[in-house]
């Protein structure tokens, strides 16, 4: 079953019975089934919905049943390689793909990059596979995630306060997840609004396992802007022929209030000497960093409208 990429809402008892039903014949097939050729990694809210939806639309490039991401390398790694398998179409399915010409499997887990052993991880499982990483302005990153983890219910602080805290909430959390393979961290997952948004430590992190040559980084607001551009690049990436009519979405948007000066500064600040660090090693400035009226906006896309009460919301589109 390909991951939906459109309509209604499905009632939860409805998806519920047919995620239980679907994960009981991918544990049966399992020894049948495919193991990713590729991975979005992340980072959070930067993109990768949009981005696996697209890629859903390709004949050639299959994903999990029923579910985007699968969190096997993070939080499920316990769960072993034959778990992991049972989430994924059968190989015949994949070898028949567009009248023979093969298949690319993929998933979209976008905690894979910041989790300290994921890169390890994959490099040892998966040690032919191509990881894909959609990079996004670091502040709106930062404001965009704490809005999504407030809407879940991960967080009920406010973002000025939630910054404060970040530091002490985080304290010693990637040593514990790194030291003991199976323990969880709910601050690393859900409250690391600046340290995620430190890019170049992860992506050198990833490079270190997997190499370079298997790494595709995207600059989500670039690629969004022009998808049909840049997506032909990422088709030869992953060994699949070009898809033309492949609709790009926005998915995920939340309304939200423009973020105030005064914390727009502190995170620039926050995050200047890893984006320098991060436009040597990727070899271009990112766009968030090149371009001139970074100041005045309040995120990718079109001037955002006024709120009900006259105050200005933000464009989240990720």
């Amino acid at each position: 079953m390909r991951f939906p990429t459109a309509g209604r809402p499905v009632p939860a008892p409805l998806k519920n019975a047919a995620l239980t039903a679907a994960d009981l014949a991918g544990h049966l097939g399992r020894r049948s089934r495919a193991l990713p050729d590729f991975l979005i990694a992340g980072a959070q809210r930067c993109g990768t919905t949009s981005l696996f939806k697209a890629l859903m639309q390709h004949p050639q490039v299959f994903g999990p049943t029923l579910r985007k991401g699968v969190h096997y390398f993070d939080t499920a790694y316990g769960r072993g390689t034959d778990w992991y398998r049972s989430r994924f179409p059968l190989r015949r399915t994949v070898r028949r793909a567009a009248s023979g010409a093969g298949g690319a499997v993929g998933e979209s887990s976008p905690y894979y990059l910041f989790h300290p052993l994921c890169a390890e991880r994959i490099a040892a499982d998966l040690p032919e596979a191509r990881v894909v990483v959609m990079l996004r302005d670091p502040v709106e990153r930062a404001y965009s995630a704490h809005s999504h983890e407030s809407a879940r219910g991960f967080e009920d602080e406010p973002f000025e306060r939630a910054l404060d805290l970040e530091e002490e909430r985080l304290a010693g959390e990637e040593e514990r997840l790194a030291a003991d393979p199976l323990a969880h961290s709910y601050h690393h997952q859900h409250h690391a609004y600046v340290a995620r948004g430190r890019y170049i430590d992860q992506l050198l992190r990833l490079e270190r396992h997997v190499g370079r040559e298997r790494m595709f980084v995207v600059d989500s607001e670039r690629f969004f802007a022009e998808p049909e551009r840049h997506f032909p690049e990422l088709e030869e990436f992953l060994g699949v022929r070009h898809c033309p009519g492949v609709a790009f979405g926005r998915h995920n948007a939340q309304p939200r209030t423009a973020l105030p000066d005064r914390l727009r500064g502190r995170l620039e600040r926050a995050f200047a000497e890893s984006d320098e660090r991060l436009a040597e090693w990727w070899g271009q400035t990112p766009s968030w960093r090149s371009s001139p009226d970074r100041a005045a906006r309040p995120g990718p896309g079109a001037d955002p409208p006024d709120g009900p009460s006259g105050e200005r919301y933000a464009s989240d589109l990720y």
